[in-house]
């Protein structure tokens, strides 16, 4: 069961959803990455094939193939898997919802979605899941988000409309196939520009969908609240913190 995140029905998860089908270049360019660490708990003893659900651009994928992983990459979105493909040639592609990929059973020995568990049906992606992992194969879901612990980061993420901040009791939800989770937070910082955070806001769900007045208000919200209020100079480097949290578990049959 989920605790402590965003509640979303089905049809505003969807029409939020839509606002990545294009923008992969934008996207690529101003989101941040991973920690390592991430994958190397996330990645089982042995395993040799990795299927990414909801890839995007391959933030995520990049550190699976710098496991030395066979990787498929799995998003609805041509546009996003397009700026993939040409980031990561060697990785497969394929164009399919997180919750009917196509892929042959028992394909993978993990697999994994990176800020993206939360805009699929999680009941029937946990079932895909499990049909695609090997024997001893491990499901992961990885989320990045602002350290709102910080008190200047928890106003920005205000500002932002950065929706997807969990509170520490959260868990992230899924179907009964899956079982035995674990957690681990990893903290790291992101060096970005004050114009960057500006571009990271232009690529989340809630500004993508927004009005012109309500992107001018948030795009003049930010410039006050960075150089006025926070005092920063144009092009100046800033260190944001973000908590990568991760989760890992194993089909209830195994």
């Amino acid at each position: 069961m989920a605790r402590g995140g965003p509640k979303l029905d089905d049809a505003r998860r969807r029409e939020l959803a839509s606002a990545f089908e294009a923008g992969g270049a934008h996207y690529e360019r101003v989101r941040p990455g991973y920690p390592a660490e991430a994958v190397a708990w996330l990645v089982p003893e042995g395993a040799e094939t990795a299927v990414d659900l909801g890839a995007g651009t391959g933030k995520f994928t990049g550190l699976l193939t710098r496991q030395g992983l066979e990787v498929t990459a799995v998003d609805p979105s041509a546009d996003m898997l397009a700026e993939l493909g040409r980031r990561y040639p060697g990785v497969h592609c394929v164009v399919a919802p997180a919750e009917s990929t196509g892929l042959p059973d028992r394909c993978a020995d993990l697999v994994v979605a990176a800020q993206a568990w939360h805009w699929f049906d999680a009941e029937a992606a946990t079932r895909e899941a499990v049909r695609l992992l090997r024997p001893g194969g491990r499901a992961g879901l990885v989320w990045n988000q602002l350290d709102t612990a910080v008190p200047w980061v928890h106003r920005l993420s205000r500002i932002m409309h950065a929706g997807d901040v969990h509170k520490p009791d959260y868990h992230p939800p899924s179907g009964p196939e899956l079982t035995g989770w674990e957690s681990a937070v990893i903290r790291w910082e992101d060096p970005i520009t004050p114009e960057g955070i500006v571009d990271l806001t232009k690529s989340r769900s809630y500004y993508l969908r927004a009005d012109a007045r309500h992107r001018a208000k948030v795009e003049s919200n930010l410039a006050w609240y960075l150089f006025e209020h926070l005092g920063h100079s144009p092009g100046e480097v800033l260190a944001l913190p973000y908590l990568t949290q991760v989760w890992r578990a194993v089909p209830s049959a195994a």
